[in-house]
């Protein structure tokens, strides 16, 4: 009777679990989002979907990026954090289902001959004892808590992998920048050096003209002022180069060191601006779809602490042997048995539960607004992006016709100068003017590319997946 009354309740408790999930079920929060960016950028809408650092057509830098997807640091992290949430959710699903565990032990023993009852005299008092059992039990989620805390436990997981595609993205994003950056450099650098020879040689024409008294001191400290302006230029350009390639290599995963080289800052290829819907940006930038996670996460927290109100049941059975001889102690008379059934709730808690489901809804509420502010934050990022791309492309262009005019007039003025019509001081603002115009230039087509690698980082995209496939994956993957 007393095992059919057993049977009853847990057939009663089977049927009973799953049908109902205390605490709210997640929505998305309702965000506004606009309809077009600032900018009419239409041309492009599928190449943010696509490995876009190789429209620079540059294999070194191909190949830089993929050598910092494998031996990135931070990936590799990420994708271990990854695993630390699997395992995490492992356990959190484990606590729904039976559990079974098994122990042995084995005693000397002494009881007290002066007990109650007195142990006769005839009874030797010290004696062994040989126990085993095999135990199962199991926790009815009558009430959903382990349903809640397996939902966001999958959640962690989930945003995990979102914080992993985030560290790709920036990833990429970081070596590409750095590479061009590195490429603008070299290029000023190269100008640095070409106006350092020329006005070099300038100097050595003057010091002899001055020998011979065709030029004054006066024009001969002009020339030499210019000569050193571009020769202390060249330092700072070098120094600029060696912090790029430092940085550069600690993405990479290795020691600081020199950076490989392929195409000059004026032979790569102008990627393609992307272009697509603000909407698009909820379901594809890392950031957006780890804050949505977490919201979820807290959100089944909410009901997992609600839960705590209500009561728990469980089932309980041992089965084993205790006996006080090994040779017994698999003989039926030594076997031991139990079943049990226990409920057990709170009744006053003095606010205990009251105040974790306070903070379960508070971390919800921050979460929630974690949520708006990654949104409006992307949207924000991207119509920055896409307008400093086409303002920096426009200035780029008129920068590049200043360097011509530039030019020009420095050709003029030493044509004046060498016909007597005007002094060097003129000349010497022409080339000074060219020589910065220059520089400028250089930065600028550098600045041109770097913003377009902002606006596929702004709008994140099917790439950052083609990049997490180049990149070490948890080890869960790796045993699919």
């Amino acid at each position: 009777m007393r095992t059919l009354t057993l049977a009853t309740l847990a057939a009663a408790t089977v049927c009973l679990a799953g049908c109902m999930t205390v605490g709210p079920d997640y929505h998305r929060p309702d965000v506004q989002v606009p309809a077009t960016w600032r900018i009419d950028m239409h041309e492009a809408e599928e190449v943010v979907n696509t490995a876009w650092w190789e429209q620079f057509d540059d294999p070194v830098l191909n190949d830089l990026i993929q050598t910092a997807l494998r031996e990135n640091l931070d990936v590799r992290i990420a994708a271990a954090r990854v695993d630390q949430f699997i395992g995490v959710l492992r356990a959190a699903r484990s606590q729904g289902l039976p559990q079974i565990n098994y122990g042995a032990n084995v005693s000397r023993n002494r009881t007290s001959q002066v007990g109650m009852p007195p142990l006769p005299p005839t009874l030797d008092p010290v004696f062994d004892l040989y126990q085993g059992v095999l135990s199962a039990s199991w926790q009815i989620d009558l009430f959903g808590r382990v349903r809640r805390l397996t939902e966001a436990a999958q959640a962690q997981v989930y945003a995990s992998v979102q914080a992993q595609r985030g560290v790709v993205l920036s990833l990429v994003t970081g070596v590409a920048t750095s590479y061009i950056t590195l490429r603008g450099l070299d290029r000023q650098l190269e100008i640095a050096q070409a106006t350092a020879n020329n006005f070099g040689e300038t100097l050595r024409i003057f010091e002899l003209r001055e020998r011979d008294g065709l030029v004054s001191e006066t024009e001969l400290s002009q020339v030499r002022s210019q000569y050193k302006l571009a020769q202390s230029t060249i330092p700072v350009i070098e120094q600029q180069i060696a912090i790029v390639e430092n940085g550069m290599s600690v993405l990479l995963g290795r020691n600081p060191g020199p950076i490989p080289r392929g195409k000059s800052v004026s032979e790569l290829v102008l990627p393609l601006v992307p272009a697509d819907l603000p909407s698009t940006l909820l379901e594809r930038r890392p950031d957006i779809l780890q804050a949505e996670q977490n919201l979820i996460a807290a959100n089944a927290n909410v009901g997992a602490t609600r839960a705590l109100y209500y009561p728990s049941i469980s089932l309980t059975g041992a089965l084993g042997s205790i006996s006080t001889a090994f040779g017994d102690f698999l003989s039926g008379p030594a076997q031991a048995w139990s079943l049990a059934a226990g409920v057990a709730g709170p009744i006053f808690t003095s606010g205990a539960i009251g105040g974790q489901v306070q903070s379960a809804e508070a971390q919800k509420r921050q979460a929630e607004l974690i949520y708006v502010q990654s949104v409006l934050g992307a949207f924000n990022d991207t119509n920055n992006a896409l307008i400093s791309s086409q303002k920096t492309i426009e200035q780029t262009a008129l920068q590049q016709e200043r360097v011509n005019a530039l030019r020009e007039y420095a050709r003029l003025s030493s044509l004046k100068y060498e016909d007597g019509l005007i002094g060097y001081l003129e000349v010497l603002v022409s080339e000074n003017d060219l020589f910065s115009a220059e520089l400028s230039l250089a930065n600028l087509q550098a600045s041109r590319y770097n913003q377009v690698i902002s606006v596929y980082q702004a709008m994140g995209g099917g790439w950052v997946d083609i990049a997490a496939s180049l990149a070490p994956v948890s080890r869960i993957d790796e045993r699919k």
